[in-house]
């Protein structure tokens, strides 16, 4: 299994940085893009790292963000016959509210329309939890059961603050290998724990090999962080890689705790991980 970092805030050479996330996956045999960043920093890296997305085979959509799904018109111009998966309440109007001014978040417009021109046999609402192939899945909407783990911001469905967005749209790709899940994130804002919880009860593999992607620990509180890298002790993974949202506070509390473990992101980071593990799935 390969996993290359296509959209980060992090970049080096001529990659160009941008708020936002997308991986490109390639394993047993198929392509996967998870995320697509703002748009066009998906375009250029693709070109300079060399992939082709007209080969991808599907597109998972972590959640509604517009850093996360600017680039899903640009995808399906090249791939039209790509399989999209994504949460029905990820084409939600949702705002940032901080110090009473609003700025939408939602989903870019020309995003949205564009997930309306998919046939519908290509297009898959994944408010539940699925297996897109064998041995590799989506958990559908998490359940937050953690009592520490929150959105990770002041998230709103209306511009006046008034109804908190619980982002009940933010889902995550498991893929199990020989050497344990590999969990993929777009931001972690059911929790990265109550993520990781589910993955490991839908594959039914114990073990976290990797979890890779944002983990939206930016503005958590040193409690928060610190129950975090708690609870991941219990996973025990062999490798942490945070991306985008992660914040520099929480990456060096999870370097204190797991040390060479943890191996930030950046774009064109390449990361090579356990071979698929299918027999049995």
């Amino acid at each position: 299994m390969r996993v290359t970092i296509l959209v980060d805030n992090k970049a080096s050479g001529k990659l160009v940085p941008e708020h936002g996330f997308s991986a490109w996956i390639e394993a047993a045999g198929r392509q996967i893009l998870f995320d697509t960043g703002q748009g066009p920093a998906l375009a250029e890296n693709a070109e300079r790292l060399s992939i082709d997305v007209r080969r991808a085979d599907d597109l998972v959509l972590s959640h509604g963000h517009y850093d996360h799904t600017g680039g899903v018109p640009w995808v399906l111009e090249r791939a039209p016959d790509i399989h999209v998966y994504c949460h029905p309440a990820s084409v939600s109007g949702r705002f940032a509210v901080r110090n009473g001014a609003p700025k939408p978040i939602s989903m870019p417009k020309a995003a949205s329309a564009a997930l309306g021109s998919v046939r519908p046999e290509r297009m898959h609402w994944a408010e539940f939890p699925l297996e897109i192939a064998p041995g590799i899945g989506i958990t559908g909407a998490i359940p937050r059961v953690t009592d520490y783990e929150d959105t990770g911001g002041p998230f709103f469905l209306d511009a006046a603050g008034k109804r908190p967005d619980p982002i009940d749209d933010d889902l995550a790709l498991w893929m199990r290998t020989e050497k344990g899940l590999v969990v993929v994130v777009g931001c972690s804002h059911a929790g990265l724990v109550n993520t990781l919880k589910t993955a490991v009860r839908l594959s039914g593999t114990s073990h976290i090999h990797a979890v890779i992607g944002g983990l939206h620990l930016l503005e958590a509180s040193w409690t928060r962080i610190a129950r975090t890298a708690r609870a991941l002790r219990a996973f025990s993974p062999d490798t942490i890689i945070p991306c985008h949202c992660t914040g520099e506070r929480a990456l060096e509390s999870l370097r204190n705790a797991f040390g060479a473990r943890v191996a930030p992101g950046s774009i064109g980071a390449v990361f090579e991980l356990g071979d698929m593990k299918v027999a049995g799935c």
